[in-house]
């Protein structure tokens, strides 16, 4: 950037990405500077060479459906945030999948929608209506305009390969592939076609190449699979187990041979969609995240070449297990991507160096919003765990991150700290927190506040930071699947009438055999946490976050009542009921599971915590229909129509 004493200069760019994000912050961060920079030039190097959206909320995935956002808006916040690509492969509407009376699986196909549903192949021609197709390609195509509108790459995200309607494999049943589904969550199976036969690897590159006739500008594909009803066939993480068509293994196969052939599928997959990008935009890479493929690992790093990727929140994982603790706590490992996954070794720079040399890449996944941290709760502050997590990226060499969940509306988050540290870091070449938080501040509360507001993000940060995830599920997204804000905290919740579960259960995320119904520390077969660790943190809450909560708010309501200010005492006290939530939950947990298994002295402690949790969640139940009553601000995600499982 180049100005002259009359207001004139340029603006070049090394990329079309980086040129809105520098012109915002030029007008908005730097004009007041001394004029002889300007005249000398100012030159700003962006922290990550790559910096994608993923798994965008708004814009493509579940919170599509919330209100008080708009779309234009937030693609203009992702480009000023330093964002390089968008992700643009939302629905129109509803999926088409649908589910057996009382199965839930169907409902997962509303986010990260596969290849097949904006277009068809020969293969498939007439699986999907036409005018849902033509819909959601519309729609994708919007997305990409908007994204060249603002110098950003499209990019697509999928869940493949994804399951196809039983009428098709009823037609073609040479083709049937594995079964996909998870057998507590549906109540039919669901297979997808065969990758290993060349008939599908020609549909899957016909598929992308009509999405690339419409968008020739694309330029990533993400791939997620083994969850949400897709997989790839014989790998050690299906759901139901390893299967899958004809064409890959025979049987008596060892553990390590069946996951060779396993890996060697998934390159042949990601080969094709590359290869098929690549006649139409030269630049464009396909990406497979790699946690559910741990015995498959070694034999795809051995496979990986130029334009084939792997993501993840480290490339030390092995499988979901990462080498990382809370900040705070040791003992708590569950927490990779999160916001408090608030470090990244040195050592992980080899392992991306590796794949490197052999033209691949490593593109690190991290949260620092919405997704994963505390939803559904808006604007929740936390800028130097993720400064701390920007910095260790950065001097690990990290050039490619995806940032889970994407940006966050203006319009439902004014003040939205944690992208505000994400910007300045990218776009502004930041490297001093303090310096950046208290000219963020001074900008929003004036010089005389300035100081005050950045102590008082500091007191609500350290809450976060004390905060023991006793169930990492409900500390994500499973705290709306659950419906824990809805549903009822009583001891013996079958002694409820079923008639009366409906109003939470029609959306809630769960089976009439799933044990989540009636015990708060499983779900489906997985325990979520044990007694043991929930009562740990219980004990932990009790002593560390709510006296620094209650400091916190404390510091709010003793401040002005307006602007900035009053937008943070509002999420602040949401932040306190969701954290009042967390913490009877697991009570419930150490208590109920307690009362179970202990007698005496023991037994009537455990009775005396559940009683003590159902009364301080009904208190504050109402603390919270105050809140939502009283609200200044929009603080936790909010369907524009009816409730659904995610909103």
């Amino acid at each position: 950037m180049r100005l002259d004493s009359t207001g004139g200069g340029t603006l070049s760019s090394s990329r079309p990405c980086y040129l809105y994000g520098a012109f915002r912050f030029l007008f908005e961060e730097l004009l007041g500077e001394e004029e002889e920079r300007f005249r000398r030039g100012v030159v700003l190097r962006p922290a990550f060479t790559e910096q994608r959206p993923l798994f965008d909320l708004f814009l493509c995935q579940y919170y599509r459906r919330a209100r008080g956002w708009d779309r234009e808006e937030l693609v203009r916040e992702t480009a000023r945030a330093g964002y390089t690509h968008l992700e643009v492969n939302g629905l129109a509407g509803e999926p088409a999948e649908r589910g057996a009376p009382g199965e839930v699986l169907h409902r997962f196909y509303t986010y990260c929608p596969a290849l097949d549903q904006f277009v068809e192949s020969p293969l498939n021609r007439g699986t999907y209506p036409a005018a849902y197709l033509e819909a959601n390609l519309a729609r994708l195509e919007e997305n990409a305009s908007l994204a060249r509108k603002y110098g950003l790459t499209p990019a697509l995200l999928c869940f493949e390969p994804r399951s196809v309607p039983e009428a098709l494999l009823q037609k073609y049943p040479t083709l049937r592939g594995c079964r996909v589904d998870h057998p507590f969550r549906s109540f039919r199976p669901r297979f997808n076609l065969s990758t290993a036969h060349p008939v599908v690897l020609e549909h899957y590159a016909a598929l992308l190449g009509k999405i690339m006739e419409k968008v020739p500008d694309l330029g990533r594909l993400e791939i997620w699979s083994n969850d949400s009803g897709a997989a790839f066939e014989h790998t050690a993480s299906l759901y139901a187990g390893r299967n899958g068509g004809a064409y890959l293994i025979r049987e008596w196969r060892t553990h390590e041979e069946i996951a060779r052939a396993a890996a060697g599928n998934i390159l042949a997959f990601m080969k094709t969609l590359r290869d098929a990008g690549r006649r139409v935009n030269p630049d464009f890479r396909v990406i497979l995240r790699i946690e559910p493929f741990e015995a498959e690992r070694p034999f795809l790093e051995e496979g990986l070449e130029e334009g084939l990727d792997l993501s993840g929140p480290s490339s030390l994982a092995r499988g979901w297990d990462l080498p990382y603790s809370h900040p705070e706590y040791e003992d708590v490992k569950t927490v990779g991507g999160t916001l408090w996954h608030a470090s990244f070794r040195r050592e992980e720079t080899g392992r991306i160096e590796l794949l490197e040399k052999r033209g691949s890449s490593f593109h690190v996944l991290h949260a620092p919003g919405l997704f994963g941290n505390l939803e559904p709760l808006l604007g929740i502050p936390f800028p130097r765990l993720l400064w701390k997590k920007l910095e260790d990226l950065r001097a690990a060499g990290v050039e490619r991150v995806g940032f889970l969940g994407g940006a966050v509306p203006s319009s439902l988050v004014p003040f939205p700290v944690n992208q505000e540290t994400l910007r300045a870091f990218q776009v502004g070449g930041e490297r001093d927190a303090e310096a950046f938080l208290g000219r963020l501040a001074r900008r929003w509360a004036g010089e005389e506040r300035a100081e005050r507001l950045v102590r008082a993000w500091s007191r609500v940060e350290e809450v976060l930071r004390a905060f023991p995830v006793p169930v990492h599920l409900y500390a994500i997204y499973g705290f709306v699947w659950y419906r824990l804000w809805a549903r009822p905290l009583v001891p013996d919740i079958e002694a409820i009438p079923e008639r009366e579960w409906a109003y939470y259960e029609k959306v809630m995320l769960t089976t009439p055999h799933n044990p989540n119904r009636v015990d708060l520390a499983r779900d489906v077969l997985f325990e979520l946490t044990t007694r043991e660790r929930a009562a740990k943190a219980v004990e932990r809450m009790d002593r560390e976050v709510f006296p620094r909560l209650r400091r916190a708010l404390d510091f709010l309501e003793g401040g002005p009542a307006e602007g900035v200010f009053l937008d943070l005492l509002d999420r602040t006290r949401a932040l306190q009921c969701w954290m009042e939530t967390q913490r009877n939950t697991a009570a419930w947990i150490a208590g109920v599971g307690g009362w179970l298994a202990e007698k005496g002295e023991k037994r009537e402690a455990a009775r005396a915590l559940v009683r003590e949790a159902v009364i301080r969640e009904r208190e504050n139940t109402g603390r919270l229909i105050r809140l939502w009553r009283g609200r200044t601000v929009e603080f936790m995600v909010l369907s524009a129509g009816e409730e659904s499982t995610f909103l």
